[in-house]
């Protein structure tokens, strides 16, 4: 009977203790400058990978309509990809009607493997950084076809961009968390440490733990696209590998090609 008593007040006090830290996290990042929504996506559908009018794209717009935002920043893993920033056109009867300012940022870690495989990955390097975050220098950024050396470079390039778009309150942030290769369930996919980076820069580790949590959780729940690109996975990847997801906007005269080709002048090759 007094182990079991003894049990109940250790589970009793365990779940006290989550719960400050949850209460705690919600409190911080509620009146802070990032709203960090989670992860976007699971795995590449289009090449490239972000643009006027892609689906993951169109989906980010529409979410940060909903919220009443004019601005969204998505982030990536460094690629060959310039990360332009752009205006996605909203125009759904369940959403605000207008556009969304997409901002496009990305990492290159200086001293890792980078995101290619699961297996490239050094485990105690990972948890190194889990525990302390990110050193600085460590990681440069890509935004807009510039490299910034520092963290407070790019977002004061992030931040720029926000209000000259009207940005008003928090401003959501995504990682794209497509995956090329493996599991897109096990993988949390491209851009999660720059998530997890900013996260903990702007509101410290605590918060960065809890809302990388729900971040994994929420896009089973909120991205309509979900179940597709997890069950398709393999399907997808290989084709996205094969170049068979590849689309050449060159020779056309939509807002999507105008966009291209401020990104490359031949051909979109890979995105990121």
């Amino acid at each position: 009977m007094r182990k079991l008593l003894a049990l109940s007040v250790i589970i009793a006090i365990i779940i006290a203790i989550l719960a400050v830290i949850v209460v705690y996290s919600y409190v911080t990042v509620s009146n802070g400058p990032i709203n960090p929504l989670g992860r976007l996506s699971f795995v590449k559908i289009e090449n490239p990978d972000m643009y006027p009018g892609h689906p993951h794209a169109l989906l980010l717009g529409e979410d940060a309509a909903q919220r009443g935002s004019a601005c969204a920043l998505v982030v990536h893993f460094a690629g060959s990809s310039n990360y332009r920033s752009f205006q996605e056109n909203i125009n759904s009867t369940s959403h605000q009607n207008g556009s969304v300012y997409i901002i496009e940022a990305a990492y290159i870690d200086t001293q890792g493997s980078g995101s290619s495989s699961m297996k490239q990955n050094n485990i105690f390097d990972s948890l190194k950084v889990a525990i302390y975050g990110v050193t600085d220098g460590r990681y440069k950024y890509v935004s807009d076809g510039n490299i910034y050396n520092t963290y407070d470079e790019l977002m004061s390039h992030v931040n720029t961009l926000a209000k000259e778009n009207g940005q008003q309150g928090p401003l959501p942030m995504v990682w794209h968390g497509t995956v090329r290769t493996d599991s897109p369930i096990l993988d949390p996919g491209c851009g999660f440490p720059l998530y997890f980076q900013i996260l903990s820069k702007t509101y410290g580790l605590i918060p960065a733990y809890v809302y990388m949590i729900s971040g994994l959780i929420s896009p089973y729940f909120s991205d309509p696209y979900a179940m597709y690109e997890i069950t398709h996975s393999s399907y997808l990847q290989n084709l996205y590998n094969q170049g068979e997801l590849n689309h050449d906007f060159v020779n056309t005269t939509s807002i999507t090609s105008s966009y291209m080709r401020n990104v490359t002048n031949t051909s979109i090759g890979n995105y990121d």
